[in-house]
């Protein structure tokens, strides 16, 4: 039986499709969100399934998840992101106790008990500070890929302390960095910190190992160790870390046909 998760989140659809004779994920894609949500992720997941020579007859069950959940009438039900994560979690790492997920335009702390299940929560959603949008508006002002941020902190001799507290203003903060010559990679380096500070300000002194990252923004080198530095603990990556969302979703969908 071949079942699907479908995250919207708010920068970028993931699917999961799941086999559960074989007990493994049979594929999973991803493609930028949109303004037509359910028709982008529709495409998305007939794409998916064409290139397995599948069709949507053969999906049993698709559940969604994130952001645009609620948009996806194709879905047989949604269940929220804090559900789906913290099921997501459970499956790639049993042993994990606090899950960091930094997504597009949003973070959340998930804390689980021994079985996995969802202990306490924190999620924000009302500031762009502490999520990947930020990397975004960073990597247009020092003409860069979100990708070469990381490769670029790394070879930071000082990191710049950012101070702003709002994507806005920090922007106009890094633009007066650059415009008094600071080292790009040294900008780069400060941003990283001051994502990992503000997430672990989220935690608080409530980080219970083993610490797990997740989300589009744990793809990013060297956000996993920026956020250990911030926590004073190891954090661990997710395997395949921006698809936890979906993959959980694909879980519950398993599950509900059990």
């Amino acid at each position: 039986m071949i079942v699907a998760g479908v995250d919207a989140g708010s920068r970028a659809i993931k699917i999961v499709l799941y086999d559960t004779a074989a007990g493994a994920v049979a594929g999973r894609a991803s493609c930028d969100q949109g303004v037509r949500q359910e028709d982008i992720a529709a495409r998305a997941l007939d794409g998916l399934l064409a290139d397995l020579g599948l069709a949507r007859g053969d999906v049993a069950r698709v559940v969604a998840t994130g952001y645009g959940r609620a948009a996806l009438a194709f879905a047989d039900s949604a269940v929220t992101e804090i559900t789906c994560h913290a099921r997501g979690v459970r499956a790639v790492a049993p042993e994990a106790r606090t899950a960091v997920d930094i997504g597009g335009q949003d973070s959340k702390v998930i804390w689980l008990d021994a079985g996995g299940a969802v202990r306490d929560f924190v999620m924000n959603d009302r500031c762009a500070a502490g999520t990947g949008r930020f990397l975004e508006v960073v990597a247009s002002r020092l003409d860069a890929g979100v990708a070469d941020l990381g490769a670029m902190a790394a070879e930071s001799a000082q990191p710049v302390p950012i101070s702003s507290t709002c994507v806005v203003f920090a922007e106009t903060e890094i633009v007066g960095l650059l415009a008094s010559a600071a080292d790009p990679r040294d900008i780069a380096a400060g941003v990283q910190k001051s994502i990992a500070s503000r997430v672990a300000s989220m935690v608080g002194r409530r980080a219970v190992e083993p610490v797990v990252l997740t989300g589009g923004v744990a793809l990013v080198p060297g956000m996993a160790a920026a956020l250990a530095a911030a926590l004073g603990c190891p954090v661990a990556l997710a395997p395949d870390p921006q698809y936890t969302g979906a993959l959980g979703a694909a879980l519950l969908a398993a599950e509900a046909r059990a």
